[in-house]
């Protein structure tokens, strides 16, 4: 555990790495206001050029489309800082575009629900180290045919690959990255597979805007085949329900658009906020958008929704290289 004050020079200096001719713009909302100050004040010791939006002050939250102030700012900008909690709808009214906005001339933090403890743990980890083990992983699986994922709670799952779709290291250089943006925290190597077929118990957390439920007391049972979404059931009802209606947004929402391995060794538990869990030593798959641009495989959707899965042992071509959430390269 570190600072929130150490989280923030780690953000600005190591994984952005703002220069004094950087234009930064910091988008912000009430809830994440302090953390995203100490990330401002950061950037006030290297440049001037810093300008700030509170999303409250355009109207009330989910805000259905991206306020034409902040389009030009980040439009102009060349590093751009995404600190809100995240919120139903937003993910394509506002998210996606000023990602898409951030890199045209820069690059981007992408920090939805951004805590002050992800600040001290995630924020506060040695991002050489991650590096470097994000490094091992992308070598092996990215030449690899198929990784088979088990549990001891019961998940057993197989992944194939398109040799033509990317794997991402995205391990906190974010200046240096290969997208121009990231998460941060940071700390994974992911693609969209090829297939996926298996059934998932999912005993971590949920992304998107289902980060409410936090660290999950109830589990959430997938079963996939041919990288699609054929049933999934839970205790909690009402979670369940959400879910279905979820991954019927439209023809890929369903689809598996993700699967990952999470890299950053620095932390130690899970803490119910998918921003820095999905980067905890492990597995994590999405349902939905493939992130196109990024991995070049063609499933654009409106949904893209993580879940996290502890303990995971991972084979690659037959060949361990996690063991019940130990990494043994």
């Amino acid at each position: 555990m570190g600072s929130l004050q150490q989280g923030a020079f780690n953000a600005v200096r190591k994984c952005m790495k703002i220069q004094e001719k950087d234009r930064v713009v910091i988008v912000t909302d009430l809830e994440t206001k302090k953390v995203s100050n100490s990330v401002k004040n950061e950037c006030l010791q290297i440049t001037d050029n810093v300008k700030e939006f509170v999303l409250e002050d355009f109207g009330s939250r989910p805000l259905k489309k991206l306020p034409k102030e902040i389009e030009e700012a980040v439009s102009d900008s060349t590093g751009v800082f995404y600190m809100a909690t995240s919120k139903s709808g937003e993910k394509v009214s506002l998210r996606k575009p000023i990602i898409k906005l951030g890199i045209k001339k820069g690059r981007e933090a992408h920090m939805p629900s951004i805590t002050e403890k992800l600040m001290e743990q995630g924020m506060n980890t040695d991002y050489n180290e991650v590096k470097k083990i994000s490094r091992k992983v992308y070598d092996v699986v990215s030449k690899c045919k198929e990784i088979r994922v088990t549990t001891l709670r019961g998940s057993d799952f197989t992944v194939s690959f398109n040799r033509d779709w990317k794997w991402i290291i995205a391990d906190g250089d974010i200046t240096n990255s290969a997208t121009g943006w990231s998460n941060l925290p940071d700390g994974e190597v992911f693609t969209c597979p090829g297939n996926f077929n298996g059934r998932v118990i999912v005993d971590g957390c949920i992304g998107d805007y289902f980060i409410e439920y936090g660290k999950l007391k109830n589990h959430v049972v997938i079963e996939i085949k041919n990288c699609k979404v054929v049933n999934l059931e839970c205790e909690d009802k009402v979670l369940e329900g959400k879910l279905r209606e979820y991954i019927k947004q439209d023809e890929n929402a369903s689809r598996i658009g993700e699967f990952a391995i999470g890299t950053n060794i620095g932390l130690r538990e899970i803490v119910g906020n998918l921003l820095q869990d999905e980067k905890f030593p492990g597995v994590h798959f999405a349902v939905g958008d493939s992130y196109p641009d990024e991995t070049g495989a063609p499933f654009p959707s409106k949904a893209h929704c993580d879940f996290v899965i502890l303990k995971t042992s991972i084979f690659v071509d037959g060949n361990m290289i996690m063991n019940n959430g130990k990494f043994v390269i």
